[in-house]
């Protein structure tokens, strides 16, 4: 398996149920694991508009065991080298209260517990990350247009403050405010995921292209910068 065939929420149970069945091998009953699905294996287990991520980012509480078991199961499966990871520690949207806030999912060969991050706080964290060219500010329209479905509608104010619990009093990026103020005064929830995935796209596909012309040019501080200098030049030249 290549490192970019998706992960579903079907083979993703699949994965944690035989990473519990070997951790609990390696590791026996007496001292349990704890994962923390954030970010799009999170999106995954709760929500229906996504259908696939390419990694699970989680916050990982358990042995040193536990590395061994990831590389087993990655193994066995011919997952990519990092399928299951604590690379949100190293960003922005990373927050040591995400703990205290996640909600439980299920629990493996009753040895590895396997949690998720609640809704609002979710968006919190895709707001501090606002990536254009990632699913993050769709993942915001994503989770507030099915919780409008199902009658269990999430505030502004709900979302303002789950920022600062977790964040205090940093900022979110500029273009997660923009989403955010849109968003809430939208009319279609729908109209604006599609629109917002749109952009998404185009943003990834003028990053390709940047690169391809300008290899090794490309910071991670001047992503935004490209992305709308590509998107004006295609613009002028419509």
């Amino acid at each position: 398996m290549s490192s970019d065939v998706p992960i579903t929420k079907e083979n993703l149970d699949t994965y944690l149920s035989a990473l519990g069945k070997r951790f609990r091998k390696l590791n026996g009953t007496k001292v349990p694991a704890e994962i923390i699905l954030v970010g799009g294996a999170s999106i995954l287990i709760n929500y229906g508009f996504r259908d696939v991520t390419y990694d699970a980012d989680a916050i990982i509480i358990a042995s040193s065991v536990i590395r061994e078991a990831i590389s087993n199961i990655r193994d066995e499966f011919g997952l990519p080298h990092e399928w299951l990871n604590e690379g949100v520690k190293r960003t922005e949207s990373f927050s040591k209260r995400l703990a205290e806030v996640s909600v439980y999912y299920r629990c493996f060969s009753n040895v590895l517990t396997v949690r998720t991050v609640a809704a609002q706080y979710l968006i919190a964290m895709k707001a501090m990350s606002g990536r254009q060219y990632k699913y993050d500010l769709s993942d915001i329209v994503g989770i507030l247009w099915e919780h409008e479905k199902s009658n269990k509608p999430i505030t502004r104010d709900l979302v303002d403050n789950s920022i600062i619990e977790l964040y205090g009093k940093k900022t979110i990026p500029q273009i997660s405010k923009e989403i955010l103020d849109e968003v809430y005064a939208c009319d279609s929830y729908e109209e604006f995921y599609i629109k917002i995935r749109e952009k998404e796209k185009e943003a990834k596909e003028f990053l390709l292209e940047f690169d391809r012309d300008n290899p090794g040019e490309m910071k991670g501080e001047s992503i935004n910068n490209i992305i709308e200098l590509m998107r004006q030049r295609r613009s002028e030249s419509e």
